[in-house]
């Protein structure tokens, strides 16, 4: 079905709700039927298995923030109660409830609604300060004092306690590509994912430099007031040439692509079913939108299809997302299959081609030609530009209907710049050199092949990575991850670790983004040098 013919505005929910009352039952107290000690039974289990701890361990009055619990893990949580209870949820429960004791209470209908989750805490002892009447606690005004920051407060200093130079916002002082240099060092670079080499390049930055000298630094205005330059629509017909759409909207940032999109077309009584490794910029849409949104577990097309049988006919819209290489693992998802599930049930999918646009496929042009699908079988193809198209924003590309809606009501378009004349003039130039010098590709798939062989002949743990430019070596110990990151600093390798809880608790990695520059005796270099760092600090490797 053709998004035109499904679109809503949102003034129809509540009509639709009426009309629909049989078959959409949002949550309600009559609704609930499990006693409270079986959902706090649940809630105990499903959080231990989710930290890797024994339920015994789990303090039903500690909150949720004070297990490390991170937002990607509290909507996953909150979707698969939604499951448990055979009701809607809103996505932000644990925000709003934020220990098992007040959650638990709520949803098995023994408080009062109007109360707000710090009157409960309060009410119940929990960890939410009790204020006299009269008198605020200093943390409710103070950021210094905020718990959260003080909290990363304490992770920092634990690693300077340890010796460790502090491994983030790292200044590189040239073009960085292949190599970066810091400090005045020269080092073989891992840390930007300037895929195709298109940042730096001379043609590039001749684009951008002309852009400016016509267009000036800023388009400085909205694009639907004032801003619109001829650049502006002659980047979008290449990108949605590029994918093989209709049509394509740029927006200024990649993150806001998503959280503004995903928000504005879908909302209450709509489902939102994303991949549980999906990005935070997803989460958040989804958070925002005020669907029910639930995870399915990792590329599972199958399970994804279980919970459609169940539960579509529950919903007005529904939307699968799914990315088309997962940034922290180097992974592809199987797209023909997502595609066929989203057909029989009538759902929309949108593909976040962040790290796969530029990368998969002979000629770059993503996951749609590494599969060889029909571009019209996804609804929103989604992509940065600050990837392989060396500039900065993100976007849509999709049927004309849906384009042109967002142009004139998504609020992180209409309300925002529009994208810099330097920066549309970079990815449009990107994009025609990326046309006209395909072999780039074909380099870089070479370059991140020979990568992962090499490090998988050497027995380092490479993950799911698959036909991507992004490697992970998963080291495990946050610690130790941190360590080999700054040893491999000092020996001329700049790759940045990814802890907790940018990854799963214990999983802990060395993220490598490949380039088309990269030469092989750069990353046979690269592979010996990991694997004899990685020996010094854990003894049990012995490659």
């Amino acid at each position: 079905m053709k998004f035109r013919d499904q679109l809503w505005d949102r003034q129809d929910v509540q009509e639709y709700s009426i009309a629909n009352s049989e078959s959409v039952k949002p949550v309600s107290f009559s609704n609930r039927s499990q006693t409270a000690e079986a959902i706090q039974s649940w809630l105990v289990y499903n959080l231990a298995q989710r930290l890797k701890l024994e339920p015994q361990e789990i303090e039903i009055q500690k909150d949720f923030i004070d297990y490390g619990l991170n937002s990607i893990e509290a909507i996953n949580l909150s979707g698969e109660l939604e499951n448990f209870l055979g009701c809607r949820l809103d996505p932000t429960l644990i925000w709003d409830y934020p220990n098992i004791e007040t959650l638990v209470l709520y949803l098995a209908g023994e408080s009062d609604i109007s109360e707000s989750a710090s009157e409960l805490c309060a009410a119940n002892g929990s960890a939410a300060p009790k204020a006299e009447p009269g008198e605020i606690p200093p943390e409710y005004y103070r950021f210094d004092l905020y718990p959260e920051y003080r909290q990363l407060q304490q992770q920092l200093d634990a690693i300077a306690s340890l010796g460790i130079s502090n491994p983030y916002f790292t200044a590189h002082e040239r073009v960085v590509n292949d190599t970066t240099l810091v400090g005045g060092r020269e080092l073989i670079n891992y840390s930007t994912y300037n895929y195709l080499g298109m940042s730096g390049d001379p043609a590039v930055s001749k684009a951008a430099k002309e852009a400016i000298d016509r267009y000036g630094t800023s388009v400085s205005a909205s694009r639907v007031a004032s801003g619109e330059k001829p650049l502006h629509q002659e980047m979008e017909r290449a990108i949605a040439d590029l994918v093989g759409s209709e049509d394509a909207i740029v927006y200024v940032g990649g993150h806001a692509t998503n959280v503004t999109t995903i928000s504005h077309l879908f909302g209450q009584n709509d489902l939102i079913v994303h991949d549980s490794l999906s990005h935070n910029s997803i989460l958040q849409g989804c958070v925002l939108s005020g669907a029910s949104v639930i995870a399915f577990p990792h590329n599972d097309w199958q399970t994804l299809d279980q919970m459609l049988c169940e539960r579509r006919h529950c919903y007005r819209r529904v939307l699968i997302v799914i990315e088309g290489v997962y940034s922290m693992d180097g992974d592809i998802p199987d797209l023909p299959q997502f595609i066929e599930v989203k057909q029989r049930h009538k759902a929309f999918l949108m593909v976040d081609e962040a790290h796969s646009s530029g990368v998969l496929g002979k000629h770059g042009r993503g996951i749609g030609e590494y599969f060889g699908v029909n571009p019209d079988d996804v609804d929103l193809w989604m992509g940065t530009l600050s990837k392989s198209f060396a500039s900065c924003g993100g976007y849509i590309a999709g049927c004309k209907a849906v384009v042109e809606y967002l142009k004139y009501t998504a609020p992180g378009f209409v309300y925002s710049v529009g994208l810099s004349p330097a920066n549309a003039a970079a990815a449009l130039a990107a994009i025609r050199l990326l046309e006209a010098e395909p072999e780039r590709v074909a380099r870089l798939r070479d370059r991140s092949k020979l990568f992962l062989e090499l490090a998988q002949a050497r027995e380092l743990n490479t993950g799911m990575s698959k036909d991507s430019a992004v490697v992970p070596i998963i080291v495990g110990d946050s610690v130790q991850c941190i360590q080999l990151s700054e040893a491999l600093f000092k020996r001329g390798i700049n790759v940045q670790p990814m802890c907790f809880p940018a990854v799963p608790s214990g999983t802990a990695r060395l993220r490598f983004f490949i380039s088309c520059s990269h030469s092989s005796e750069q990353i046979r270099f690269t592979v010996d040098t990991v694997a004899e760092e990685f020996a010094k600090l854990c003894p049990e490797y012995t490659n």
